[in-house]
This record gives C-alpha cells, structure tokens and sequence, in this order.
C-alpha cells in the first residue's frame, strides 16, 4: 500500500515538475523590448538643404492645388444650391 502511494504521487506531482520548467523560459512576444533600441544612423536621412527644398516645392504645390490661389485658411467653402421647386 505504501508503494501504491509512493507511486500515485510521483504520477500526480510530475506534471507539476514539467510545468514549472515550462514556465520558467520567458514567452516570447515578437516585440523588442523597451531598452531594445536601434543605433542611430551615422548621416541624417535629409540634409538641411534638402529639407527646405521639399519644404519649397509642397508649398508650391499646396498653392498650386488651393482654390482661387488661398492656400491657407481662407480658402472659401463651396456654397450649397439651393433646392429648386419642378416647374408646373
């Protein structure tokens, strides 16, 4: 009888065992983590010149695309019709 306990809790308290194990791993996200963080590149992705060249020509086309040449903030809405009666 003693055996049959010996046994019947080493059967019960083994899974116990492998899960521990199995829980001590760290799960994995995908994610990097917060510390994780890439070098700094060694040249800028633009230079000065370059960025106020783009700056030059989205403001150029900004002008271009705005309605009577306004291109900020007093651009006039368009007017809703009004409803015309079917004539008799």
């Amino acid at each position: 009888m003693a055996a049959s306990a010996i046994l019947l809790s080493v059967v019960v308290l083994a899974p116990l065992g492998t899960r521990a194990e199995e829980l001590a791993h760290p799960k994995t996200t995908g994610y990097p983590a917060a510390e994780d963080v890439p070098p700094r590149p060694e040249k800028p992705a633009m230079t000065a010149d370059e960025q106020l060249k783009l700056k030059k020509e989205l403001s150029a086309t900004r002008d271009r695309q705005a309605p009577g040449g306004k291109a900020r903030g007093g651009a006039a809405r368009a007017q809703p019709k009004k409803p015309t009666t079917p004539a008799q």
